[in-house]
C-alpha cells in the first residue's frame, strides 16, 4: 500500500470520525483491491474510487507489482477535479 503525499495531506485534513472510516476502508482493499463496491473510473486503465460516506478515495491497482497507490482522498464534489 502507497499513499501520495498530496492524499496523505489531504487525510489529515480532514475530521477525525471520517479519517477512521477511510481508514478501515483501505485496510478492506489489502485483502481485496477491488470489491464490488469499487467503481473503475472511465477513461483511465487502472484507477477506481470507492465510497467512504461523503468522501472518496481515488486509488490505482498497480498489478505488476500487487501495489495500492491512494491517489486521493476528498468529499465527494471535489473528488474528481483535475484527475485526469
Amino acid at each position: 500500500m502507497r499513499w501520495k503525499r498530496s492524499a496523505v495531506k489531504e487525510l489529515r485534513n480532514l475530521p477525525q470520525p471520517v479519517i477512521g472510516k477511510i481508514l478501515s476502508t483501505i485496510e478492506t482493499l489489502a485483502d481485496d483491491p477491488i470489491p464490488a463496491a469499487a467503481v473503475k473510473l472511465t477513461g483511465t486503465k487502472h484507477t477506481y474510487r470507492i465510497r467512504a460516506g461523503d468522501y472518496r478515495l481515488i486509488y490505482n491497482v498497480l498489478k505488476g507489482v500487487l501495489t495500492i497507490e491512494v491517489v486521493r482522498v476528498r468529499h465527494r464534489k471535489a473528488a474528481y477535479r483535475d484527475i485526469l
